[in-house]
């Protein structure tokens, strides 16, 4: 066989579809995060996205950068409530007296309105801002600094950015979304997560064509902001696979087999828990499953969660996926030939991050119809 010429290897190594990011995506330092009452350096962190940008440029990615969209279709998955408070944390926290007493230079709630708190009794709006954030943080660890919501805001218009290029009529479009979103609920935040990308663009991708949009979540974590987003929604499926939360794995309360869907989406959620320590073979196998359920259910279009943390050696997950396993992964996703929308969540592991993500993509484009 004859041997490629230089053009045509270029050619075969360069990254097609487009990749959407903007530079405001940097702008959120959340400068740690609070894990059972300690301040910690914390993984999310910018330099997540430097370090994905830097290896797909080298196999030859187009960027295109987002383009801003109104609260409109934002606000088809998340409340104006939580909305508004993002976009106004920050100040009020400046002015409070918590900068100086007692010195904590991020938003951290101190108090949650749990159900054995508040009983039956109506919520009430609290004024003070630590009490506010608990309101709508469900976690310590999720801290909200000077250009938080600028970055999470950049982060939607990522998605939805993506899904109009994939509405125009491209195949596939991959959002460089930081901060992650698939925590995220309709109400609160919490998880290193703000606003839920990947619901804003199955929501997006809905409205575009009216069909049916599938989720595939492989983020080493359950996507619980997504599943909480569309539990009663037959038109929008949701399947994740992740680590066991019963096996002592965040959201630890959520994520498990039982769970599938409920009113009009009965049946419309998929949940695969892993045991830690799962290879390529098994976790593969649940993808498997996942996108047979999303084929079964006749899914029109398809958003995948990517997260690159269910690989060997990642700090935050207990799974030994290789890379090998992304690549085939990514295959196995773009087989299905559906207009795709690619959403960055997770991957900590900085030295390996934008291989993991490339490997995925190139895997992707390679198996496309």
């Amino acid at each position: 066989m004859t041997p490629p010429d230089d053009e045509t290897l270029e050619d075969q190594m360069s990254l097609k579809m487009p990749v959407v990011w903007n530079a405001d995506s940097l702008r959120h330092d959340p400068n740690g995060e609070v894990w059972v009452g300690v301040r910690t350096e914390g993984s999310e962190r910018p330099s997540r996205i430097s370090a994905i940008r830097e290896e797909l440029a080298l196999e030859g990615s187009c960027e295109v950068e987002s383009t801003r969209h109104g609260q409109e279709p934002i606000l088809r998955v998340h409340s104006q409530g939580l909305l508004d408070y993002l976009s106004e944390a920050w100040d009020q926290w400046q002015d409070s007296t918590l900068m100086t007493d007692p010195g904590q230079d991020r938003v951290v709630p101190y108090l949650f309105p749990h159900p054995g708190l508040i009983g039956s009794l109506p919520l009430a709006e609290p004024s003070a801002a630590a009490a506010r954030a608990g309101l709508y943080a469900y976690d310590t660890m999720t801290l909200i600094g000077p250009g938080t919501w600028t970055a999470a805001r950049s982060a939607a218009d990522a998605a939805l950015t993506a899904v109009d290029l994939v509405s125009a009529g491209e195949s596939c479009a991959y959002a460089l979304c930081r901060p992650p979103g698939h925590h995220a609920t309709r109400t609160a935040f919490g998880g290193s997560c703000y606003l839920n990308n990947s619901a804003i663009a199955a929501a997006g991708l809905r409205a575009a064509n009216g069909k049916k949009v599938a989720v595939i979540d492989i983020d080493a974590h359950h996507g619980n902001g997504t599943q909480s987003i569309f539990y009663e929604d037959a038109l929008v499926l949701t399947a994740s696979v992740h680590v066991d939360p019963g096996a002592g794995w965040f959201p630890h309360f959520l994520g498990f087999g039982s769970e599938k869907g409920e009113a009009a989406g009965s049946g419309a959620n998929l949940n695969l828990p892993l045991a830690p320590g799962s290879d390529d073979e098994t976790w593969l196998a649940a993808i498997r499953s996942a996108i047979s359920w999303a084929e079964s259910a006749e899914a029109d279009s398809l958003v995948v969660a990517l997260g690159v943390d269910a690989a060997a050696d990642d700090p935050e997950s207990p799974l030994e996926v290789s890379p090998d396993g992304y690549t085939k992964a990514g295959e196995m996703l773009g087989s299905l030939g559906l207009p795709t929308v690619i959403i960055q969540e997770g991957g900590y592991d900085l030295d390996r991050i934008g291989e993991l993500v490339a490997r995925t993509l190139a895997g992707f484009e390679t198996a496309r119809p």
